[in-house]
C-alpha cells in the first residue's frame, strides 16, 4: 500500500506529488500503517487453517476488512482512502499464512489457497463487507438489482439466503474490477499486472519507474471501472487510450514517456476526482504486493 502511493507520477490518483482538496498523501501513509495488525490477524487465520486448526469458512474475510477499514478511517480525516485495496489485500494476507514459513511464496500454491479462501466465504463475509462499505462511506459503487448495499434489506436478505461475498460479487464483477478479481482469482493481479512489473523490475531497478509503469499498463489495457460508473465507459476508454499513449513513449523511464504522464495527470486532477482510476491503483496495490511476498526489497 505504501509503494502504491508513494509511485509518481501515477496520473489521476494521490501520489507524493498530487494531492486532492479533501484526501492527502498523507491520509494514505496513515491508512496504511494503521491496519498491520489486521494483515497480522489474517496471516494468523490462514495459519491456522493451514494447520488444520481452524476450517477455511471461519477465516472471516469480511470482518477483517471491516475492521481495517474501521482502522483506516479512524487513523486520518481524509475519508474512505483504502476499501478497494482492503477488499483485494486482505484475502491475499490469509493464503499468504497458509503457505509454509519461507522468505519467498511459491505463487501457483499462493494463488491456488487464495481461490479456496475466496470460495469459502459466507452470508456473515457478506454482511461484515456491507458493514465495511458504510463505514467508508465509499462514493460511485451505482446499483444492482439484487442485495443492493443501499437497501434496507439488504442484510435480512442476504442471511436468508445464504449467500457469499464471492457470490454477490459475481452480480457487479462486469462494473466492477474489484469484484471482477474475486471471481476470477485475481486475473489481473496474477497474468497481467505481476508479470509486467517483474519485467520493468529486472529493467530498472526501480520501484517507483516498474510501479507507474504497472500502473499504466493496466490502466491500458483495462479501463478503469471506477471512472466508468462516475463519468461514463468512453471517458474511461479515452483515459485507457492516454495510459497506453504514455507506455509507447516509455512511460516513467523516458522524458518524453514522464512528460506526457504529467500531462495526463495535470488533465485528470482538472475534473476533480470524476477521473480518479481508483481502482486500477487497487490493483496495482495488489500487484506490488504479490513482488513483496514473493521477495521484492527496494
Amino acid at each position: 500500500m505504501l509503494f502504491e502511493v508513494s509511485a509518481y507520477p501515477k496520473p489521476g490518483n494521490v501520489h507524493r506529488t498530487r494531492d486532492y482538496p479533501d484526501t492527502r498523501f498523507e491520509h494514505f501513509l496513515a491508512s496504511a500503517v494503521s491496519c498491520r495488525s489486521n494483515f497480522e490477524i489474517a496471516a494468523k487465520k490462514g495459519s491456522l487453517i493451514s494447520n488444520r486448526k481452524l476450517p477455511l469458512q471461519d477465516a472471516n474475510v469480511g470482518s477483517i476488512i471491516r475492521d481495517a477499514v474501521i482502522s483506516t478511517i479512524r487513523s486520518q480525516r481524509g475519508g474512505n482512502t483504502s476499501l478497494g485495496t482492503l477488499t483485494l489485500l486482505i484475502p491475499l494476507a490469509v493464503a499468504a499464512g497458509m503457505a509454509p514459513a519461507q522468505d519467498r511464496l511459491q505463487l501457483h500454491r499462493l494463488r491456488r489457497d487464495l481461490g479456496r479462501v475466496l470460495e469459502s466465504t459466507t452470508e456473515a463475509d457478506t454482511v461484515a463487507f456491507y458493514d465495511a462499505v458504510s463505514h467508508a462511506k465509499a462514493g460511485g459503487l451505482g446499483k444492482v438489482p439484487r442485495f443492493d448495499l443501499r437497501s434496507p434489506s439488504a442484510k435480512k436478505e442476504i442471511l436468508r439466503s445464504k449467500i457469499g461475498l464471492l457470490d454477490v460479487f459475481r452480480l457487479s464483477a462486469d462494473r466492477d474490477s474489484i469484484c471482477s478479481e474475486w471471481i476470477t482469482n485475481y486475473a489481473i493481479t496474477f497474468e497481467l499486472g505481476y508479470p509486467y512489473l517483474r519485467k520493468e523490475l529486472s529493467k530498472t531497478n526501480d520501484i517507483n519507474v516498474s510501479t507507474v509503469n504497472t500502473y499504466l499498463r493496466i490502466l491500458s489495457q483495462k479501463p478503469d471501472t471506477l471512472i466508468a460508473r462516475k463519468a461514463g465507459v468512453e471517458k474511461a476508454k479515452w483515459v485507457s487510450t492516454r495510459s497506453k499513449k504514455a507506455l509507447a513513449l516509455g512511460g516513467a523511464k523516458t522524458i518524453a514517456g514522464r512528460k506526457e504522464i504529467e500531462r495526463l495527470d495535470d488533465e485528470l486532477a482538472s475534473n476533480g476526482n470524476l477521473l480518479n482510476p481508483g481502482a486500477t491503483a487497487d490493483l496495482t496495490a495488489c500487484v506490488v504486493a504479490l513482488a513483496t511476498l514473493s521477495g521484492y526489497r527496494p
